[in-house]
């Protein structure tokens, strides 16, 4: 069994990436081979990026405790579903801190992502792409991409079309299947 992280890409007190996610985690009730859990980075209350050494030669080694506990949950999975608002062409700068705290913790596993927001958040689909290619997580090919206009009533609560489900569910099996492979990469 592959462990999976839907991880949360907002801090907002209104936000709604939390009803995004929780969305994603009911619809991976029905993957085989895998185990789904949500990853709210709100729950570590990262400060600003300010460890004396850089995550690539930490060696998992921080010297907060927030740091810790969160290296230890990334490290403890095989994969993850990012759910990214899109904020000025790019996902929100809490999500982009949370990534740069660690280093080896994200290298060699495979990572879903599913995007919203006015242009159904492909600038920030593509951007977490970059990003998460220099940390060496592979990112799969199908994406989730939801609308504020069409997809949330009064762009607060979530309502998806039934039209996403064939891609959210390939976001799902692909980073599942993904997972898998690269456990092997990691032993």
């Amino acid at each position: 069994m592959v462990k999976i992280g839907i991880i949360t890409g907002s801090t907002r007190d209104a936000r709604v990436n939390a009803q995004v996610a929780e969305y994603i985690l009911e619809k991976s009730k029905n993957s085989e081979g895998a185990n789904f859990e949500l990853v709210d980075i709100k729950d570590y209350d990262l400060p600003i990026f300010n460890e004396t050494v850089p995550p690539a030669m930490a060696n998992k080694e921080y010297d907060k405790e927030a740091n810790t506990k969160w290296s230890q949950k990334i490290d403890s999975l095989d994969g993850f579903i990012f759910v990214t608002p899109e904020y000025n062409n790019a996902i929100t700068p809490s999500l982009k801190n949370a990534i740069d705290y660690l280093g080896p913790e994200w290298r060699n596993k495979a990572a879903g992502i599913v995007g919203y927001g006015a242009t159904l958040g492909v600038a920030a689909t593509l951007n977490l792409r970059n990003i998460l290619s220099n940390a060496n997580v592979a990112t799969v090919g199908p994406f989730g991409a939801f609308s504020l206009f069409t997809d949330f009533e009064e762009m607060s609560t979530f309502r998806p079309s039934e039209v996403h489900n064939a891609t959210i569910q390939a976001v799902i099996e692909t980073t599942v299947a993904w997972s898998k492979g690269l456990q092997t990469t990691r032993a």
